[in-house]
Parts: C-alpha cells; structure tokens; sequence
C-alpha cells in the first residue's frame, strides 16, 4: 500500500456538503475571503455566473455547521474564514478522494506532482 493510501479515508463531515460547498471550503482555504470575492472564485470555476441566492445561503448553512466563520470587515461587507472543522473537512475530503484515486505508485507520482507544481 502506498504512503496516500495510508490514509484515513473517512470523508468525515465532508460527506454531508454538496459539491458546491465543498468548493467554497476550498476556496477558503487558500486565506479568509468576503461575499464577493468568493463568488468570483466559483464563477471562475464554474466558468458561469453564481447568483446571490445560491451563494450566500450556503455560506450561512456553513457557518451554522461550524465550518466557516464569519465576520464583519464593515457594515456592508462580510468576511470568511474557515475554521478548524472546515480545514479538516477539507483535509478529510482530499483523504477519501485520494484513497479512491490512487490505485498504484504511478498515480501516487501524479499526485505528487501537482503537490510540487503547486507549491
């Protein structure tokens, strides 16, 4: 078994997100964000617009699971960051996914690649 199989591959908390808001976890990962700039984010990989209705009530759904925090940079505008449990539902995430993909050494290279390349 290769060291990325050895892995816990238990998706944890990660399981009961949608796919839309595994994606702003992630996005947040990278550093704290407001409304706007996350929304951005997603469209850029969406390669289509994100409304207002979809966005922020996924973004108030996790702040209520514990996994995003917000603030208020000003009265008008939000910030988010995530938190302790959404870093590892994150990390859970990547776990279980990689505990699927990775089939041999071959795909563990793969990996290992995009990590370096994206360092």
């Amino acid at each position: 078994m290769s060291e990325a199989q050895s892995v816990a591959a238990d998706p944890g908390t990660a399981r009961e997100l949608t796919a839309f808001q595994q994606n702003i976890l992630v996005i947040l990962s990278e550093e704290p964000r407001y409304g706007l700039a996350i929304k951005r984010e997603l469209e850029d990989y969406y390669d289509s617009e994100v409304n207002h209705g979809r966005l922020y009530p996924n973004l108030d759904d996790l702040v209520e699971m514990g996994l995003v925090e917000k603030s208020q940079l000003d009265k008008r505008t939000n910030q988010y960051a995530l938190t302790e449990d959404g870093y590892q539902a994150v990390v859970d995430q990547l776990a279980w996914t990689f505990s699927k993909f990775v089939t041999d050494e071959g795909r563990a290279d793969e990996l290992r690649d995009l990590v370096d390349a994206s360092q």
